[in-house]
């Protein structure tokens, strides 16, 4: 199991390592897709602010934590909220399942390896410090 999630955690962490930094310092040289106009539209709305700055960063931060080993749930807690937004970009204004897909289930995979770090937050009723929530 130990290897399984080391193997996942690198092909979580990494992609978002290397694109995140992409970003920062171009050191690869990207093919530009053809993408739908909807699709466009989107990248061009989020593209004119700092909105990719800052989910870069994320990214970078967090597949470096993924990576390293150390703080694993907490580089999952930003890293997946951004796969799965890639995911439904590839999904609903691509129109095909690509990379985003896959790191979306990796990082699902890799909840359910450190699911004893979430068992808060899938807690049918939880506690609010000493008092229980009705």
């Amino acid at each position: 199991m130990f290897w399984a999630v080391l193997i996942v955690r690198v092909l979580v962490g990494l992609p978002f390592l290397v694109f995140g930094l992409n970003h920062f310092v171009p050191f690869l040289t990207m093919p530009s897709p053809q993408f739908p106009e909807n699709a466009l539209k989107f990248l061009g709305a989020i593209g004119s602010t700092p909105y990719m700055d800052v989910v870069k960063i994320l990214e970078v931060v967090g597949g470096a934590l993924i990576l390293s080993g150390r703080f694993v749930p907490l580089g999952l807690v930003m890293v997946t909220p951004v796969a799965v937004n890639i995911a439904l970009f590839d999904l609903f204004l691509v129109g095909q399942p690509g990379l985003g897909v896959a790191l979306a289930i990796l990082c699902f995979v890799l909840v359910v390896a450190y699911r004893s770090h979430f068992a808060g937050v899938f807690a049918f009723k939880p506690q609010c410090g000493s008092s229980r929530l009705s």
